[in-house]
C-alpha cells in the first residue's frame, strides 16, 4: 500500500518539478537538445534576455554549446539574435577558444565576423592562437592572424607566446615559417600618473 502511494507521489512530484524550472534553464537545455522551436519561441518573446544566460554548474552559455559542437547555422542564428560572441564560461573559455582548442575552423570565421577577440585568454592566458599552435593547425594559426591575434601574448602558466611555442616545435617547422613571416606587434606605450 505504501509502494503505490509513493509512486503516485513521485509521479505527481516531475511535473511540479518541471513548472519550477527557469526560462534560462529551459532555453539552454533546448540549445542542448536541438529543438529548434523550443529554441526559437524563447528568443521571440518580448523582452527576452535568454540568449547569454549562461549554466550554472559550467558557466557555458548557449554559444559555447553550439561552437563545441561545431554547429555554424545555429551558431550564426544566436549571434544574429545578440548573443555575445566574446562571453566566457567557468573557465574563462570564449567560444572562440573552444572552437581553436576542439578544431571548430568552420565555426572561427563565423565569430570573428561577430567582433570575436582572438586575444582573449582563458583561466590559463591561453589564446586561440596559442591552441591553434599547439593543435598544429596552420589553417586556423593563419585566420587568427589574420584577424589580428597578438602572436607574442604570453600565457600564464608557461609564460610563452603563440610565437614561442611555434618555434619549440622542432618536429613542425611550418609553425616557426607562419611565425618567422609574422611581424611582431607594436604595443601603444602605457602611461600612468607621475609621481
Amino acid at each position: 500500500m505504501i509502494r503505490p502511494a509513493l509512486l503516485a507521489l513521485t509521479l505527481l512530484a516531475a511535473p511540479a518539478a518541471a513548472q519550477f524550472q527557469s526560462d534560462s534553464y529551459k532555453f539552454l537545455q533546448a540549445v542542448r537538445d536541438a529543438k529548434n522551436n523550443d529554441v526559437i519561441e524563447a528568443l521571440n518573446k518580448p523582452g527576452q534576455t535568454v540568449v547569454n544566460t549562461r549554466d550554472k554548474t559550467t558557466g557555458e552559455a548557449a554559444l559555447h554549446i553550439t561552437v563545441r559542437r561545431g554547429d555554424v547555422p545555429y551558431t550564426t542564428f544566436l549571434l544574429q539574435k545578440g548573443a555575445d560572441p566574446n562571453i566566457r564560461d567557468g573557465r574563462n573559455n570564449t567560444p572562440l577558444m573552444i572552437a581553436a582548442e576542439l578544431g571548430q575552423d568552420d565555426v572561427v570565421p563565423v565569430l570573428l565576423l561577430a567582433l570575436a577577440n582572438p586575444n582573449l585568454g582563458n583561466q590559463a592566458g591561453e589564446t586561440p592562437l596559442i591552441r591553434a599552435v599547439q593543435r598544429r593547425d596552420l589553417a586556423l594559426i593563419r585566420t587568427l592572424l589574420g584577424a589580428k591575434a597578438d602572436p607574442d601574448q604570453r600565457d600564464i602558466i608557461a609564460g610563452l607566446s603563440a610565437r614561442d611555442y611555434a618555434v619549440r616545435d622542432t618536429r613542425y617547422p611550418a609553425l616557426a615559417k607562419i611565425f618567422a613571416d609574422t611581424p611582431k606587434v607594436a604595443k601603444p606605450a602605457v602611461s600612468g600618473p607621475k609621481l
